[in-house]
């Protein structure tokens, strides 16, 4: 141990009430350089100090070199703090009249003596209270402030009724941390205030700070730098990723809040002291942790499905953001801090980059082959999964697009995003981004309707689509950000498609029954036969061509089957009611009344499962309507 000299006694210490005060001078009647003052209060310091601090110097016994002070007796310990506070307020006491003093290096030598002791103390403490001391058993205590003040340090009162009187519920290993906890800022106080507290923060911030580094190892965040994870595999990035989003929360609750807990006890009579103490030991660490989502966000493309893994680590800074700042509150600790508050930004720059691609690929989609059945396209599928997928993310998404509104606004007028965007009412910028996508999608479908050399199945590939993208928006976040006005509109528009679908593919099965009065008794037999034979035709030229078309929506099927059956089977079972039997005589009468309205709405219901071939004459093979049985009308 190097001898201290003079800076050790030089250094001015808080003097409490409770410590030992030397008798003023001035009150008992002496100059303030009487000697004889100073030899006395000197003398019998050291004549107290001496026996208790050389028992336990640890190059002149075996017992104090294998022994430790505060584990042998915690009472003894107190006393042997309170006998080298005293010893140090003599000194300084004793300096300022005769610094040349021969007590003063007796006492100078019997303080280096109790600092080699307390540094083997201070060690033994935190080396062997690994377990104790660990930030998950710190940090389970309620506050950094309760801290601080439940635990400090009377000389009067003995340190197991206080712990005890604490709290009843400790528990076995809150108890340990905690007699530790106190053990150790009672030493470091001491050696603080003794011109030692170099010697106690080289001890403390080699232990913690392997306890930190090891830590953080533990969680598996590993260190690895900008260009390695720029040549890795996403499945590579992928998994280190989960490995953060599992560290982080770890970390911030219980790894650095632990340590802010322990250092701000410990060090308690020091800010800067235990500002520094707590930098240095949690600075590589924190800054490993939240510098990897900057390094991920900066080196890998910008695919949109990645997004999502990078949404996960936004939140996972943002949702502790409060902690990391109460922490990290330190001016010291501000370099942490900006690393978090970068590594947000550059991940906030990909999630934007993302969906700026999604659209373009959106836009980029190039397959021109119709979809069988004018069913779903996989754009529309695969599109609307990502969306509603981002939609679990409105909180983060919100953050991140708040910045930077989409212009959408300069390209389309307001009716093309389904709700209002007015200056009065602004919508929110998620609201406007997700409104735009889907209108990009919506669009892309569109131009896609036009593959179709049959208009009736382009309107129904539009409204089957439009109406995937509505259910999905339905039922799930997506209701909350469009909003209840854009679902209503765009329902709105899957009727329109349904109705233009139903008038372009039935429309001329209709038409064949207004060209009588269907209830009209006057009717030529040759002019109702004529009628029976044209609707026998388009019904079956519309049955064979619309039998190959899927709608996969239970609800919107069964409204387009309602809705063509309630036009077609009204109209011709009033037909068919009146002039049946004008027939009845005919030759070939079984073939020109070939349907009764029962087989009408039978043949109906089976539409839109995509099961009808097309130009099969068994799809016709109806019993003769005399003998028709009904099995389900979709009247």
């Amino acid at each position: 141990m190097p001898r201290k000299g003079m800076r050790s006694v030089c250094f001015s210490p808080k003097i409490s009430s409770s410590f030992f005060s030397p008798p003023s001078p001035l009150r008992i009647g002496f100059s303030p350089s009487h000697p004889s003052i100073s030899d006395s209060v000197m003398d019998r310091t050291l004549e107290i100090a001496e026996p208790v601090i050389v028992k336990w110097d640890p190059e002149t016994t075996t017992f104090a070199r294998v022994t430790s002070l505060f584990y042998e007796n915690r009472r003894e310990a107190r006393e042997f703090i309170k006998t080298v506070n005293n010893l140090q307020k003599a000194m300084h006491f004793i300096v300022k009249e005769d610094s040349g003093s021969e007590k003063l290096v007796r006492a100078q030598n019997l303080m280096q003596i109790a600092m080699k002791r307390l540094q083997k103390e201070f060690y033994q403490i935190l080396s062997m209270n690994r377990a104790h001391l660990d930030p998950e058993s710190v940090s389970t205590r309620s506050s950094r402030t309760s801290t601080g003040s439940s635990t400090s340090y009377n000389e009067d009162e003995d340190d197991d009724d206080v712990i005890r009187a604490a709290d009843d519920s400790i528990t076995e290993v809150e108890d340990a941390s905690l007699s530790a906890m106190a053990d150790l800022k009672l030493i470091a106080e001491c050696m603080i205030s003794s011109g030692y507290a170099k010697e106690c923060l080289k001890i403390y911030k080699i232990i913690r700070k392997s306890i930190v580094d090891e830590g953080i190892y533990k969680l598996g965040v590993e260190k690895l730098t900008s260009s390695q994870i720029h040549k890795m595999d996403w499945e590579s990035v992928e998994l280190r990723i989960k490995n953060w989003l599992n560290a982080v929360r770890t970390a911030v609750k219980t790894l650095f809040n632990g340590e802010r807990i322990l250092s701000d006890h410990v060090f308690a009579s020091s800010d800067s002291i235990r500002e520094s103490c707590f930098a240095e030991i949690t600075k590589d660490g924190a800054t490993l942790l939240f510098a990897f989502p900057e390094n991920v966000a900066k080196h890998s493309k910008k695919w949109p499905e990645k997004v999502f893994r990078v949404l996960d680590m936004y939140a996972g800074i943002s949702n502790y953001w409060p902690e990391i700042d109460s922490i990290f509150s330190f001016e010291s600790t501000i370099p942490i801090k900006s690393q978090a508050l970068t590594s947000l930004v550059k991940l906030g720059e990909f999630v934007r980059a993302a969906l700026h691609d999604f659209e373009s690929a959106i836009q980029k989609d190039s397959t021109k082959s119709p979809v069988a059945g004018a069913g779903n396209h996989n754009l529309t599928i695969d599109a609307m999964e990502y969306l509603t997928n981002l939609a679990d993310y409105s909180s983060i998404l919100s953050d991140i697009l708040a910045d930077s509104p989409p212009e959408t606004k300069k390209l389309m007028p307001e009716s093309y995003f389904g709700f209002s965007d007015t200056e009065e009412s602004p919508a929110p910028a998620i609201s406007l981004k997700m409104a735009w996508l889907i209108l990009v999608l919506l669009c892309k479908l569109d131009t896609k309707a036009k593959y179709y050399k049959d208009v009736s199945l382009a309107y129904l590939f539009l409204a089957n689509n439009l109406q995937y993208v509505v259910v999905k928006v339905q039922t799930s976040n997506l209701r909350y950000i469009l909003g209840d006005e854009w679902l209503t509109n765009h329902k709105s528009k899957i009727k329109q498609f349904a109705a233009n679908y139903e008038r372009l593919g039935w429309g001329h099965v209709i038409d064949s029954l207004s060209s009588v009065n269907p209830t009209a008794e006057d009717t030529p037999p040759e002019k109702v036969k004529e009628t029976f034979k044209k609707f026998n035709a388009s019904f079956e030229q519309a049955y064979k061509k619309q039998g190959v078309c899927v709608v996969p929506d239970n609800k919107l099927r069964d409204y387009i089957k309602v809705s063509i059956a309630r036009k077609i089977i009204r109209l011709y079972r009033e037909f068919y009611n009146a002039h049946r039997q004008k027939m009845v005589g005919e030759r070939n009468s079984a073939v020109v009344v070939r349907y009764a309205p029962e087989d009408v709405g039978h043949h109906l219901s089976d539409l839109f499962f995509g099961n009808i071939e097309s130009g099969s004459s068994s799809s016709f093979s109806s019993p003769s309507p005399s003998h028709s049985q009904p099995r389900r009308s979709a009247d």
